[in-house]
């Protein structure tokens, strides 16, 4: 592993993790403020990037900018699908299962578009992984199922079926939509990994431009975004100390979730160019992961034996994925070759 990778993945896991103790504090006192979050984060990242990275407009860009369209529209509808089935008789935890499903579908894409082949083992660890997290994200859920999709930032759409005869055909729509989600995540790491591959790695331009070109669809959210707005100015007021300034307390949540978010979205994309599409899934799936645990410590939640059961083979896939036992055998068999040489 390369430093530039151990870095990518230690930032991501510090940022990743910290944003997450942001956010619940945030959708702990503000739940609906999703679309403000994410909005502010897309704003703050597209913002720097434009002085940093953009110099005013002035830097060329590398990559194609039809590759961002397409990019950013795969994630827009990714998002949009992901809300939408909560208004399709489509139960939170079910939800829960397919997101944690990233790793499998991933695969799928992986085998499908870039004809890779996958080992038994990758097959094994990708599977225990995912039945881990599902387990013990559906044992810590005490969601209702209009629970606002925190990760994507936007609600809900509420369509409401008509009546009990209709119930099926919507929960059949529902499971439509969340395949046609997972698979559309998974295509759009995979395409992030071509553009890169044919077009060189340039994680800084694609950081801005996709966040750049994610803006204008914000547009649909406005009313929401301007009422929250408004409740987080209008939030409890906290004294800094030292400076003996007082700043509302959902202000100073919102700050340091959008810096650490974007400590946390730099590091992906600089590892989308050192590593496969399922590699990287994997670093964010187990942050996620690992986001659960610390939120069931830090917030007092029942750590109970199914935790214990899913946090086992979540690690032991783990280990499989990164083939820790093989090294070790070829490191064993290796010294073996050389102590028989010396002899």
């Amino acid at each position: 592993m390369s430093s530039k990778v151990a870095y990518a993945i230690g930032t991501v896991y510090v940022g990743c993790i910290l944003n997450n103790v942001f956010l619940e504090y945030l959708v702990r006192d503000e739940p609906g403020s999703g679309n403000l979050i994410t909005f502010s984060q897309f704003l703050f990242i597209a913002i720097h990037g434009f002085f940093t990275y953009s110099k005013y407009g002035k830097t060329k860009r590398m990559i194609p900018f039809k590759d961002y369209v397409t990019l950013v529209s795969l994630f827009f509808i990714t998002s949009v699908f992901n809300n939408w089935v909560f208004g399709f008789n489509i139960p939170v935890p079910l939800h829960m299962i397919f997101r944690a499903g990233s790793l499998i579908a991933n695969m799928i894409m992986g085998i499908i578009i870039l004809k890779r082949r996958y080992s038994f083992s990758k097959f094994l660890s990708v599977g225990m992984i995912t039945v881990g997290i599902a387990i013990c994200t559906i044992i810590s859920s005490g969601s209702s199922s209009k629970k606002m999709c925190t990760d994507c930032g936007l609600e809900p759409i509420n369509l409401e079926p008509s009546s009990d005869d209709n119930e099926f055909f919507w929960w059949v729509a529902g499971i439509i939509l969340l395949t046609a989600a997972l698979l559309l995540s998974a295509r759009m790491g995979i395409y992030q990994e071509t553009i890169y591959r044919v077009h060189g790695k340039h994680p800084n331009e694609a950081l801005y431009y996709t966040h750049l070109l994610s803006l204008p669809g914000f547009i649909l959210y406005a009313p929401s975004i301007i009422e929250h707005t408004e409740k987080v100015i209008s939030s409890e007021p906290y004294t800094l100390p030292f400076v003996e300034i007082a700043i509302p307390i959902l202000v100073l949540y919102l700050i340091g979730n959008v810096l650490t978010q974007y400590l946390c979205i730099s590091s992906v994309y600089l590892l989308t160019t050192e590593c496969t599409s399922l590699t990287v899934t994997l670093v964010i799936t187990l942050r996620k992961f690992i986001s659960l645990l610390l939120s069931i410590v830090y917030f007092k939640n029942p750590f109970t034996w199914l935790h214990w059961f899913g946090t086992i083979l979540v690690f032991a896939g783990t280990l499989i994925f990164a083939e820790i036992f093989t090294f070790k055998k070829d490191a064993t068999q290796e010294k073996k070759q050389i102590d028989k040489k010396v002899k």
